[in-house]
């Protein structure tokens, strides 16, 4: 392949073998795994060694990777940014929409809304950032507790104070431990005027490197415009929008 620098596609596939022995390989063993000379094998190792990604046990005569490979990737996850990766996305989905979005993150019961991409339409919604809401009764919140473990989410269900806000608010543990089995499987979760009459959302998880759940985002709008007709693609936007986000932090299935 044109522009490939042989020394350092070398150098990296002693690193990714090395990666998969903790008690670290020898020269020889190494050469033959990356089926190089020996020779060329000690010249790239004493290279990394020199710039910390290599250290040789003198006992066993072994050589093992170190953690500054992790090192410079915590940087890069340390930069990421919920807030500031996420922009580009809610923007463009509030204009596929045109409805309002919103990106939340959980702190204690409540989820805080941290950001917002308001649509041009006539009816807009009363939501600032900062709000605070509880995660029961949020199409945000329900895809955030639908990640816990059941334990965690009787604790935040016991701990929280559980209002019949609307005819539709979930107040019993038991329905909502359906309800948040019923999100997990399909991905999304509906407010359907739980927490306010006249206003539906949906929602869907923002996952980070680590594989746990960042926040979350939805699209929100008053019941005339987000009718049940078209939740189902709705939730198709708003599950794809999420899948990118957390792809930029970092995020693999």
């Amino acid at each position: 392949m044109a522009g490939i620098v042989q020394s350092v596609d070398r150098a990296l596939s002693i690193l990714e073998v090395l990666a998969d022995y903790n008690e670290g390989l020898g020269v020889t063993e190494i050469s033959e795994k990356v089926r190089l000379h020996k020779s060329t094998v000690h010249r790239l190792l004493a290279t990394l060694i020199y710039k910390g990604y290599v250290t040789q046990d003198f006992k066993t005569n072994k050589y093992m990777i170190t953690l500054k490979l992790f090192e410079l990737g915590n940087k890069k996850v340390e930069e990421m940014d919920i807030l500031s990766i996420s922009k580009p996305y809610i923007r463009g989905l509030m204009e596929k929409v045109n409805e309002v979005v919103h990106l939340v993150v959980r702190e204690g019961n409540e989820i805080v809304y941290i950001d917002k991409v308001e649509a041009k339409n006539t009816i807009r919604m009363a939501s600032t950032i900062g709000m605070r809401s509880p995660l029961y009764c949020t199409s945000v919140g329900k895809v955030i507790l639908a990640q816990l473990p059941e334990d965690e989410v009787e604790e935040i269900w016991s701990s929280s104070k559980i209002e019949r806000l609307t005819k539709n608010t979930i107040t019993n543990l038991s329905v909502m431990k359906k309800e948040l089995k019923k999100v997990r499987k399909q991905g999304y979760a509906i407010d359907n005027e739980e927490n306010e009459i006249g206003v539906r959302c949906v929602g869907a998880p923002v996952f980070n490197i680590f594989g746990k759940v960042e926040g979350a985002i939805s699209v929100s709008g008053p019941t005339i415009r987000i009718t049940k007709d078209i939740i189902e693609e709705l939730a198709d936007q708003v599950t794809e929008c999420a899948k990118m986000i957390s792809e930029a932090l970092g995020y693999k299935e």
